[in-house]
């Protein structure tokens, strides 16, 4: 139930994001519930092993770097939907921002709802 409703809640933070900054687009509800998918699939699977590879650098910049990261696999989620765009990287850098922030509170709210036993 919460992993729904995670999901939910992050295709309608995607949605809202597309009001709030105009370089990001999504061309609909069910475009935001695909989009929230591939981005939490990215974040699963590529993430962790682009963490890894590009560690000597996250160092060097303090951990900066997973900013770049972040917005390359935001920016890699749009390329790969259609209804899903993000216009350039300063683009799928604020927007993975926005949208881990939303995601932050998105995951804050259901810790409460549903608290582990």
């Amino acid at each position: 139930m919460k992993l729904l409703a995670k999901w939910l809640l992050s295709a309608t933070a995607l949605l809202a994001l597309t009001y709030l900054y105009t370089g990001v687009e999504v061309q609909g509800f069910g475009a935001a519930l695909l989009a929230a998918v591939v981005i939490g699939l990215f974040n699963i699977f590529l993430r962790p092993v682009l963490i890894l590879l590009t560690l000597p650098v996250t160092l060097v910049t303090m951990g900066l770097f997973l900013f770049v990261i972040n917005a390359l696999l935001f920016w890699a989620a749009a390329t790969v939907l259609d209804g899903f765009q993000v216009r350039d990287f300063t683009a799928a850098l604020l927007g993975s921002l926005l949208y881990s922030i939303f995601s932050l509170v998105i995951d804050s709210a259901l810790e409460r709802l549903f608290p582990q036993q």
